[in-house]
């Protein structure tokens, strides 16, 4: 008998992988279903209705994606290597196919969509990551490593759709090299060099 915590993680692990290719409508429960190896009344033990699964996946990658900046500040306390460590996990996790995409910018594009505890978790998410890399280029400009042409928050929209927008060019090419090279300007324009 499967312990019932291991199931819920299995489903979610699976319905990730499932919107990473296909979004939220690329996918049911008999696709996780058949992955998992449980039947379809499992998961919705689990998961009442398909919008209960996603907005607990969107959730708990939002933890992790707290846990992921925590880890970077408590590792770094360099504003220009937080920012660089930052993209540097993407940059990895598109090279290696661990991660392609960001779950929740493939999601925003899915808005009009999606139902709305889903839609609230994807924009908790945009505005975490936005407050956090504007806190990073605030602080990086204070010490003179960052110059910034706009207010903090404004230069921390245009870094986070300047990194889901590389995301994507590096999917639409197949080319996982094309992230990088579509950060380089902006990394170029933000850090100050010495």
């Amino acid at each position: 008998m499967r312990n019932a915590s291991k199931t819920s993680d299995d489903i979610l692990a699976c319905a990730r992988s499932l919107i990473v290719i296909g979004g939220y409508n690329g996918f049911s429960y008999a696709d996780i279903a058949g992955v998992v190896g449980i039947r379809k009344a499992s998961i919705h033990h689990h998961f009442p209705a398909k919008a209960d699964l996603v907005r607990t996946l969107v959730a708990r990658y939002r933890e992790e994606a707290r846990e992921g900046m925590a880890a970077i500040e408590s590792h770094r306390s360099d504003p220009v290597e937080q920012l660089r460590a930052y993209t540097g996990y993407w940059e990895t996790c598109i090279a290696d196919a661990t991660a392609p995409i960001c779950v929740c910018a493939l999601l925003a594009s899915e808005i009009p969509i999606l139902p709305d505890e889903v839609v609230l978790e994807v924009r908790a998410h945009f505005r975490a990551l936005s407050a956090w890399l504007a806190t990073v280029l605030e602080r990086g400009e204070q010490m003179g490593q960052i110059d910034l042409v706009a207010p903090p928050q404004a230069e921390a929209e245009l870094f986070m759709a300047t990194v889901h927008g590389a995301m994507l060019s590096a999917r639409a090419y197949d080319k996982p090299e094309m992230f990088g090279a579509a950060l380089a300007p902006l990394l170029g324009r933000l850090i100050v060099q010495n």
